[in-house]
């Protein structure tokens, strides 16, 4: 499937009917741009994710791809599967670098938390979802109702494989590869409460200890969670 070439330009439609205004998490990821590959050259876990969603879809599967980045590696892994992937970013760099390397994708420059399936800016519903280290772009007051959200973009018995940083913040200001973004995060057990609470089935869960390639900081703890909707 051919990448669609149309995409929002700037970021005044996102706060342009009382939504919240995320320019400056967007700005930083424009600013990133190929450099968030560089500072993050191993991603077993979204690698994992991304198999275990390619084992269990109906071949060619509609695979909304959360978060795309610069669709390596998730985008291209589904794609290279035979899957029809739509991927979407805040970031208007992250989706030009997405359509360069995986050209057989659709990308859009969305927000995660105004998805929906129907309407002048629906999407559709997909088989499928990956959504890694989205969730924690958020205030903690908007993930599960976006949650809920993908929840009705799925099919029934629709598969998503999500991921978190395990940590107990709530719209923190960090520095991130020379820019500051905003995350929250959660504990274990509470993530996984929100993610029940949002109509999903825990299917799997994995857990990895990762640093950017540039960082001198501990490892943070990478949570997985493999799940359907029920």
């Amino acid at each position: 499937m051919k990448g669609q070439q149309h995409v929002s330009e700037g970021y005044e439609d996102w706060s342009a009917e009382g939504g919240p205004d995320r320019r400056g998490q967007a700005e930083a990821f424009d600013a990133l741009g190929e450099r968030y590959d560089e500072a993050f050259p191993h991603k077993e876990g979204q690698l994992a994710g991304g198999e275990w969603l390619i084992k269990r879809l109906p071949p060619g599967s509609r695979v909304l791809d959360v978060g795309c980045g610069t669709g390596l590696p998730t985008a291209r892994q589904l794609t290279d599967a035979g899957h029809h992937v739509v991927g979407i970013d805040l970031s208007t760099r992250m989706v030009e670098l997405a359509r360069q390397n995986v050209p057989d994708g659709e990308f859009l420059q969305r927000d995660i938390a105004s998805l929906e399936a129907e309407g002048p800016q629906g999407i559709g519903q997909f088989e499928g979802i990956a959504c890694f280290f989205s969730l924690l772009m958020l205030p903690r007051g908007e993930i599960p109702e976006t949650l809920v959200r993908l929840r009705e973009l799925l099919v029934p018995r629709g598969l998503i494989s999500l991921s978190m940083v395990e940590a107990d913040l709530d719209d923190a200001v960090i520095p991130f590869i020379g820019e500051s973004i905003r995350v929250s995060g959660y504990l274990r057990d509470e993530l996984r409460q929100v993610v029940r609470d949002a109509g999903l089935e825990i299917a799997g869960e994995d857990s990895y200890a990762y640093a950017p390639a540039s960082a001198t900081t501990a490892p943070e703890h990478q949570l997985f969670l493999n799940c359907r909707r029920v």
